[in-house]
């Protein structure tokens, strides 16, 4: 029977799971498949399972209630597999590398680093008043120039500035930050963000995380939004 795995721990894992639901439209009982000194936690599934938002938050409950224990190293949402067999020998072949990644996760958290820029408006004010060439075509246009390369010319110039800005405040920001952390990926941002990390932060350092991102927010002000999210099943680094 088809399984949908979540997750792989150490085989002495405590593995505290009562009362947590699987995925499906009608969830069965959450169990494992162990070789060796791994173990896989997986549900059987009758059907393809869809990232609704009842699975979606079933999924991330067996990662949290297991990390609460111990080291993890947690799927992806959606992963599957034909049958126990399949599973065991997955273990098995990567046996190796599966034990390193729980001894290097072990006593650390994920969490994400988000930056956008909330209120353009402060950056603008900023720019204008730092380059000459931008307070310069701006005043041409508020003085009625009707010269119509001035509104492209002071857009371009403003679009690459803010770009460089946000830039050296995204390197900054992980510069400060990663010293907290064991490992880190600075993923692609996306949407508003300029700055998209993930931090893999040992259990010692989270408060002093937290405190740093107090300090960082306070510090940034014009309109740069910075959002924390964590401790996280470090999906990142799996």
């Amino acid at each position: 029977m088809p399984l949908y795995v979540y997750s792989i721990t150490a085989e002495d894992h405590p593995r505290h799971l009562d009362g947590v639901s699987g995925v499906g439209s009608e969830p069965t009982a959450l169990r494992t498949v162990a070789a060796g000194s791994l173990c896989a936690v997986v549900s059987d599934i009758e059907e393809e399972v869809r990232p609704k938002r009842r699975d979606l938050t079933a999924h991330q409950e067996v990662q949290e209630r297991l990390m609460a224990d111990g080291p993890v190293l947690p799927l992806q949402f959606g992963y599957t597999a034909a049958d126990d067999l399949a599973v065991r020998q997955a273990l098995e072949s990567n046996a190796e590398s599966y034990l390193s990644a729980l001894d290097r996760l072990n006593g650390c958290a994920e969490y994400h680093v988000r930056a956008s820029q909330a209120d353009q408006t402060p950056l603008l004010h900023q720019i204008l008043g730092d380059l000459p060439e931008a307070r310069d075509l701006n005043d041409r246009i508020r003085g009625g120039d009707q010269d119509p390369r001035l509104p492209l010319a002071l857009g371009e110039l403003i679009a690459r500035e803010v770009e460089a800005r946000q830039e050296t405040l995204a390197a900054g920001l992980t510069e400060a930050l990663v010293p907290f952390s064991r490992e880190h990926i600075a993923h692609p941002p996306s949407a508003d963000d300029f700055l998209n990390l993930s931090l893999l932060v040992p259990e010692g350092q989270q408060d002093s995380l937290r405190v740093a991102e107090a300090n960082l927010t306070r510090e940034i002000g014009g309109g740069v939004e910075l959002r924390f999210s964590g401790p996280l099943p470090p999906y990142s680094f799996v």
